[in-house]
């Protein structure tokens, strides 16, 4: 049964409508350049749904970072072309960047991000890209399009600085494109991990002063979050990646950030609330710290 949910968290009205709220939620429902695993343009109606089960008062920040207002946007639902989509994306976020709005996408397969990072790229300088992600997503086109999902840091790249971490998986053709020491491979964090080293300061160290953080959730280890469109194995933890999101807030001006790559499981609920539940945290972040 189609849920009846079109706005991110069960607040009272008075924080969710547009002139109060200082977020912006724009669902991205886009699903037609993915390789394997369909199913990411249910994505943001997953995250919606499950953000009605969120509790309102985050207890690491002791905040409530609802009554910062969280609107909920209308959804992008272009998806004639890959380079249509990109654009309708720009526009949108454009729109609410324009009107002094934190703004967050949510996918939506991964080629959801490169309209929302060429709308942050002209809105703030000195910008870096954080990319939390499985794959390096280096590919200058891909399938006969370079707004495919496997270009989405060629084409962020292009207008920013890049940082990549969790990286597991890529191909030869991106290995000219790829940024030593300021790519994280996730068989490098492992090691340190069990040997109490804390990768997260050396990532810290190569951002700017913005950063806008594009969060993959294929990045994430599979037993903790399984549905997704391109799993891979030996992912991040769930804490380590918010220790991480923590000291990126600390040390730096978190401008937006995305999660994408969300393909639900009608049969379990898990990594839907676990989407949402990481949007909910790094505003709480962003607004509660």
């Amino acid at each position: 049964m189609q849920s009846e949910n079109t706005k991110f968290g069960d607040f009272e009205e008075q924080y969710t409508a547009l002139e109060n709220a200082q977020v912006v939620i724009l669902p991205i429902p886009y699903d037609e350049t993915s390789t394997w695993i369909k199913g990411a343009d249910k994505g943001p109606q997953a995250i919606l749904d499950a953000s009605y089960n969120l509790e309102f008062y985050d207890i690491e920040t002791q905040s409530e970072v609802y009554k910062q207002g969280i609107y909920t946007a209308p959804a992008v639902a272009e998806k004639s072309s890959p380079e249509a989509m990109v654009k309708a994306v720009k526009q949108a976020t454009t729109q609410y960047l324009e009107k002094g709005k934190f703004v967050v996408p949510i996918g939506g397969e991964h080629s959801v991000s490169i309209g929302a990072i060429q709308a942050f790229a002209q809105k703030f300088e000195n910008l870096t890209i954080l990319q939390i992600d499985a794959h390096t997503d280096l590919r200058p086109s891909y399938m006969g399009s370079p707004n495919n999902h496997a270009c989405v840091m060629a084409r962020a790249r292009e207008v920013a600085q890049i940082v990549q971490v969790g990286i597991r998986s890529m191909d030869s053709s991106e290995l000219p494109f790829v940024e030593e020491g300021r790519i994280f491979y996730a068989h490098d964090i492992c090691r340190q991990r069990r040997n109490n080293h804390h990768w997260q300061q050396e990532v810290v160290d190569q951002l700017t002063e913005n950063v806008y953080i594009t969060i993959d959730l294929d990045g994430f280890d599979p037993s903790i979050l399984p549905s997704t469109g391109t799993p891979e194995p030996g992912g991040l933890e769930y804490y380590e990646v918010l220790d991480l999101l923590k000291l990126v807030h600390q040390h730096t001006n978190i401008v937006g950030f995305d999660v994408v790559e969300l393909c639900p499981n009608e049969q379990s609920k898990a990594s839907d609330f676990f989407a949402a539940k990481l949007i909910y945290q790094l505003l709480s972040y962003k607004f509660g710290l």
